[in-house]
């Protein structure tokens, strides 16, 4: 019996031992898996501080690249508007007529300065481009025209049917004319009336005269030795197809007339 009985208690010793130890290691274990967990929400803590700081520098780059881009922008626009004479679209004073006149073509009888210009040009005047006005516009209506900023157009000079001229963009500056950006820089460009609409576009002889003259006066001035017409806009005349094939201007009849404006102004060059 009392063997019996020692057996017994011996198995039950035995059961508690194995109890205990896989209750203790079910506690390790649970420690173990807490402590992963708290490393790895630890980890996964540190790597959403490292985005998030990442993050917040990129935010600042980037806000930063935009007010530097939005300064630059801005004092681009100050400096353009700054390089705005204050005589465009208005009438001039006596003073400011006589001042502008001397700066460019002693020949013109009307001012309305234009604002769809570049101030100043970029290049020295080396060419003369000629357009028509495709009608028998007045010079005081090319000028409006010419004033309103939504049509993005202008010249240097025009010239009315009675052979009078206008200016409108300063020989300074680059007026908006050709559908070229580069001849622009270096060309005085004319607009000439026409007395008779469609056809060959017809100028009156006063107009063609006058366009002559304002010609040899602006190679005078300027340095240009003699014009030559190329058929091409390697030339020192040009007309406004040469840079737009979707018009047809000046016209047939100046288009015809480029060689003999181009002759005629020469003799005056060397007379």
């Amino acid at each position: 019996m009392s063997s019996s009985k020692n057996k017994k208690h011996g198995s039950m010793k035995r059961s508690k031992a194995r109890e205990e130890s896989s209750a203790q290691k079910e506690s390790s274990a649970q420690k173990e898996s807490s402590a992963h967990k708290e490393s790895s929400a630890h980890k996964e803590s540190g790597t959403q501080e490292q985005m998030s700081a990442r993050d917040i520098r990129s935010v600042r780059l980037l806000l930063s690249a935009f007010f530097a881009l939005t300064a630059l922008v801005l004092t681009l626009c100050l400096t353009a508007v700054s390089s705005r004479p204050d005589t465009l679209s208005r009438p001039l004073t006596e003073a400011e007529i006589q001042e502008i006149t001397e700066r460019n073509s002693p020949l013109t009888e009307y001012i309305l300065l234009s604002p769809n210009a570049d101030f100043p040009r970029e290049d020295e005047i080396r060419k003369i481009t000629i357009h028509h006005m495709a009608g028998n516009m007045s010079l005081e209506a090319l000028g409006d025209l010419f004033s309103d900023r939504d049509r993005r157009s202008s010249a240097s000079y025009g010239i009315d049917s009675a052979g009078r001229v206008g200016l409108y963009v300063e020989e300074g500056n680059r007026p908006w004319t050709s559908s070229s950006r580069e001849n622009d820089h270096q060309a005085v460009t004319i607009e000439v009336a026409n007395d008779e609409t469609g056809g060959d576009w017809h100028v009156s002889d006063a107009a063609y005269e006058t366009l002559i003259a304002l010609c040899a006066d602006v190679c005078q001035r300027n340095g240009i030795p003699s014009l030559t017409y190329t058929g091409d806009e390697t030339g020192t005349l040009t007309i406004h197809k040469m840079f737009n094939p979707e018009t047809e201007c000046p016209g047939p009849y100046l288009e015809s007339h480029m060689a003999d404006i181009a002759e005629a102004v020469n003799r005056r060059l060397s007379g």
